[in-house]
């Protein structure tokens, strides 16, 4: 099987014919492959998709907290805090440590910067490709007109 797309890298060949797929008891074909090859990248986006997430994450970009703490704004239970707090760890966006009876958590920040840095590129690419359609549009003949800047109604 092919792993280079855990990196983003697209395979260069075609997948085996049944590689990863599988039938159900109604003969639906499920691809259980993609639940469990996410890369790094796809970890960090699944965890900011979440707007809970996003305010914790929000909170620690101010400094550490306790779980408390990061509970307190938000009203939904301590095991669903837990959770959140979970994702977060898997997603290596957040690191949890024990001082004494509390836990405290600090925001890691190197996930969110290759998130940045992959939105970054794309934003570049497509500015350049934006750009190369407005000057090609802005070269072309308006519609209607020939290449005089006539219209077919003037000849």
């Amino acid at each position: 099987m092919d792993h280079r797309h855990r990196n983003c890298e697209p395979p260069t060949g075609p997948p085996s014919r049944n590689e990863g797929l599988t039938r159900d008891r109604s003969g639906i074909i499920l691809n259980l492959v993609v639940k469990y090859q996410s890369s790094p990248l796809d970890t960090t986006f699944a965890a900011l998709a979440d707007p809970t997430r996003r305010a914790i994450l929000a909170r620690l970009a101010t400094g550490e907290a306790t779980v408390g703490e990061l509970a307190a704004p938000h009203d939904v239970s301590p095991p669903a805090i837990s959770r959140h707090l979970r994702v977060l760890e898997a997603a290596g966006l957040l690191q949890r440590r024990r001082d004494g009876r509390a836990h405290r958590c600090r925001l890691e920040r190197a996930p969110l910067r290759e998130a940045s840095d992959w939105i970054d590129y794309y934003r570049r690419f497509w500015d350049r490709q934006l750009a190369a359609l407005a000057a090609f549009l802005d070269g072309a003949p308006n519609q209607g007109e020939d290449t005089n800047g006539t219209t077919g109604n003037e000849r």
